[in-house]
């Protein structure tokens, strides 16, 4: 088991309760794939610190641990404004992969401890992506 990252699309609504009770907040996240399930999500898993390395690596940093505002004092639940959702789509969008798949160096990742170590998927290019 390690530290995962996901994304979840709520509305403000429901932001705002998850903010005023972290236990619906948790329970609602375990539920809401059988709630909505055609509804778009980001599982990062352990792959977050890898993508984080090469977005920084590519002049574009994205901390995924530290963007976005805590919505619990465990430090495990962030909330991400509309605005902010959008200006990172919009980054990541104009983000050619080229860009960050040339900094794809995974000795380089192990000797920098990028986590989990040793267990960053690999990157390939996918031209029809």
């Amino acid at each position: 088991m390690g530290m995962v990252i996901s994304f979840t699309r709520v509305t403000p609504e429901e932001l705002d309760r998850a903010e005023k009770d972290t236990e619906w907040a948790r329970e609602f996240l375990r539920e809401v794939d059988e709630l909505r399930p055609d509804d778009p999500d980001g599982y990062l898993d352990k792959a977050w610190a890898g993508l984080e390395f090469l977005l920084e690596e590519a002049d574009e940093p994205l901390e995924f641990l530290m963007d976005g505002y805590p919505i619990d004092d465990k430090g495990t639940l962030f909330g991400w404004s509309v605005e902010d959702v959008q200006d990172m789509a919009k980054t990541l969008r104009a983000l050619p992969w080229e860009r960050l798949v040339t900094h794809d160096d995974p000795v380089r990742m192990d000797e920098e401890e990028v986590y989990p170590r040793s267990g960053i998927p690999r990157m390939t290019a996918h031209p029809s992506i």
